[in-house]
């Protein structure tokens, strides 16, 4: 199992680059659970 954690200050692109990453994973067969913890849902209309 891999962690990875994206981080960076505010408008850096993290949720755009934790979803591409996500689905590049899964593309690959890799089960992939992507978690959020900003109050925000900006990945639920991913």
């Amino acid at each position: 199992m891999r962690t990875l954690l994206i981080t960076g200050p505010g408008g850096s692109g993290r949720t755009t680059v934790a979803a591409a990453t996500a689905l590049a994973a899964a593309r690959d067969g890799v089960r992939t659970l992507v978690l959020s913890a900003d109050r925000t849902d900006t990945l639920g209309a991913v």
